[in-house]
């Protein structure tokens, strides 16, 4: 799918990106497609918009490597929640700790070269932290149970920051040797937002294929179930990995949906060679670990349920043109759809942000 005028639309939605310092606004215009995942989906979204939940502006864009949420920021976030886990009562320590130093590998950056590589084991265990404290949607952990609203909210960022951090090296080492193939995306998602169940004609929407996005592609967000999902997995522990063998402890289909939704930024690498050959691995790791590649229920991919207008939005479909707007815009000021707007004024490099959220977390 590469744009909303070829298909039936169910809605048009507006968001408001707003330049922090400056304060000016960008609005990006949003076809949203009519299929059977998108009318869930947007019911959803109306809901969450109607009751002003909580925007996590703090986990929203991702792979922008010139933003003010440095390598550096991150690591010393993730420190600060193993820090106030460690000094919770809860009966679980993590001896460990994050530096970009212990995190991002040195020397020469090229295709074929060691530098400026993700150390993936690192993050691996990072997210096998998280695992054991919150647990999964359907068997959540004792530990998360036992645990206080603010320590929640520290659990809660080590999976965060594991997945914002991921995203962000990438970029880093793609804008020194290849920045056209950098992946910025923009995450939406509120706190607390209620879920609905995906079903057969759902599925239709996944599948390997879809891995490859289009800029400005719009997608229903990540797996709500909690857990990491096949591709994550074959990329996080390595193409000769087996499932009985993980460091995640959690292998999962996606089986619920919310309201929120993802936005590609990037290029859509799908007829490119490397791409292909990444994914003819893909299904062989696949075929190895007993899955059927063509298997659509074990929701593999990213399903669009929408598309960016860029020209409306941007007045171009140039990627560089856009990044560089993009940038300066990195605040969500307000979404609006057909049937409910919202509007949000809070930043996260507030004082009192930490505690926004624990307060809206607590309302779960």
């Amino acid at each position: 799918m590469t744009g909303g005028n070829q298909y039936q639309l169910l809605d048009k939605i507006k968001i408001t990106l707003r330049d922090k310092h400056s304060g000016s606004l960008l609005p990006v215009h949003i076809d949203v497609f009519d299929n059977s995942l998108s009318r869930k989906w947007l019911s959803a979204l109306n809901t969450i918009l109607q009751n002003n939940l909580h925007l996590e502006k703090n986990y929203c864009f991702f792979g922008f490597p010139d933003g003010d949420r440095s390598a550096e920021y991150i690591c010393k976030q993730i420190n600060r929640s193993i820090a106030a886990i460690n000094a919770s009562d809860l009966d679980y320590n993590i001896h460990d700790h994050f530096t970009v130093e212990n995190t991002i590998t040195t020397g020469p950056v090229g295709e074929d070269l060691p530098g400026h590589k993700l150390v993936q084991e690192k993050m691996n265990w990072l997210h096998r932290y998280f695992e054991d404290l919150q647990g999964t949607s359907a068997n959540i952990s004792s530990h998360y149970k036992q645990a206080s609203d603010a320590t929640r909210w520290h659990i809660r960022q080590l999976n965060l920051l594991c997945h914002e951090y991921e995203s962000l090296v990438l970029s880093m080492r793609k804008k020194i040797h290849a920045p056209e193939w950098r992946r910025p995306s923009q995450l939406m998602c509120w706190l607390n937002a209620p879920r609905f169940t995906l079903d057969e004609n759902d599925y239709e929407l996944f599948g390997v294929d879809t891995l490859a996005r289009p800029l400005g592609g719009v997608f229903v967000g990540v797996n709500k179930a909690v857990g990491k999902h096949h591709w994550e997995v074959f990329h996080d522990e390595g193409r000769d990995s087996r499932i009985d063998e993980l460091v995640t402890t959690s292998l999962a289909s996606q089986t619920e949906a919310t309201g929120d939704f993802d936005i590609e930024w990037a290029n859509n690498p799908g007829n490119y060679e490397f791409f292909q050959r990444e994914m003819t691995d893909f299904r062989e790791w696949l075929t190895a670990n007993g899955f059927d590649p063509e298997d659509k229920s074990l929701t593999i991919g990213h399903p669009q349920i929408g598309q960016v207008d860029l020209e409306k939005s941007f007045r171009t479909s140039n990627f560089e043109n856009i990044w560089a707007m993009l940038q300066d815009h990195m605040d969500v000021f307000a979404v609006e759809s057909s049937d409910a707007v919202a509007e949000y004024a809070y930043h996260w490099s507030d004082q009192d942000y930490m505690a926004q959220q624990i307060t809206a977390l607590s309302k779960s």
